[in-house]
């Protein structure tokens, strides 16, 4: 007594669906992001931004770029930290930086954002 191609076919949708509904339950991972893979995510964000695939907004400046850049690599935390006060020309904002930093290594784990922004001041 097999199971159906019916029947499979449905269990392989089901699946398939449960994944992309609920990608956080299957993101987690047992190690944070590690600085050499965050560094690397961020080269391959600098390539598409330099290719267009971001729009010519990213590329009007260097600001404009690191701002696109910080999105690339966690869309999550860069609206968490910058979105509502992107950097501008000229600002080293350390305590930002480190809040994204941690976001970034939180999001990693599947762990919850709340309290992270704030948490270094």
């Amino acid at each position: 007594m097999g199971i159906s191609r019916a029947r499979l076919s449905t269990v392989c949708i089901l699946l398939l669906l449960s994944l992309s509904l609920f990608p956080c339950a299957f993101s987690k991972s047992p190690r944070p992001i590690s600085d050499v893979e965050i560094r690397e995510k961020k080269n391959q964000c600098y390539a598409d931004i330099e290719s267009g695939l971001w729009g010519w907004q990213c590329t009007s400046s260097a600001i404009a770029k690191e701002n696109c850049a910080l999105r690339c690599l966690s869309p999550v935390c860069y609206e968490l930290i910058y979105e509502s006060d992107p950097l501008e020309e000229g600002e080293k904002d350390l305590i930002r930086s480190q809040e994204y930093k941690y976001c970034m290594y939180k999001s990693s784990l599947g762990e919850s954002l709340d309290g992270v922004r704030g948490s270094f001041l």
